[in-house]
C-alpha cells in the first residue's frame, strides 16, 4: 500500500532536530523528535511500508525487524491523527 503524508491536512516546521506538526482539522500539535522525527521525514522520499523499514534501519544499522516495533505503532498514530493516508 502507498503510504504519504495527507497533504493539505497538516503544516510543519523544523525547529533544531524537532519538527512540529499541526493538524489543520483539530489544532493538536505534534513534538517529532529522535525516531518520530526520521519516521515523519522518511515519508517524503519513501511511499510504502517496506521501503520506509528499509531507509530507517540503514539509518540507524538495525535489522529491519527491529525498527519496525517503532514504525508500525507510529504510522497507526499518524493515520489515527488525520496526518497520513494509506495506513
Amino acid at each position: 500500500m502507498t503510504l504519504a503524508k495527507a497533504a493539505g491536512q497538516f503544516t510543519e516546521a523544523t525547529i533544531d532536530e524537532e519538527v512540529v506538526v499541526m493538524s489543520l482539522a483539530s489544532g493538536d500539535f505534534f513534538s517529532l523528535t529522535g525516531t518520530a522525527r526520521s519516521i515523519w521525514l522518511a515519508l517524503d522520499a519513501q511511499n510504502d511500508r517496506a521501503g520506509l523499514i528499509a531507509a530507517l534501519a540503514a539509518e540507524y544499522g538495525v535489522e529491519p525487524s527491529a525498527i519496525a516495533q517503532d514504525v508500525d505503532p507510529f504510522l497507526a498514530q499518524l493515520a489515527a491523527a488525520g496526518l497520513l493516508t494509506g495506513a
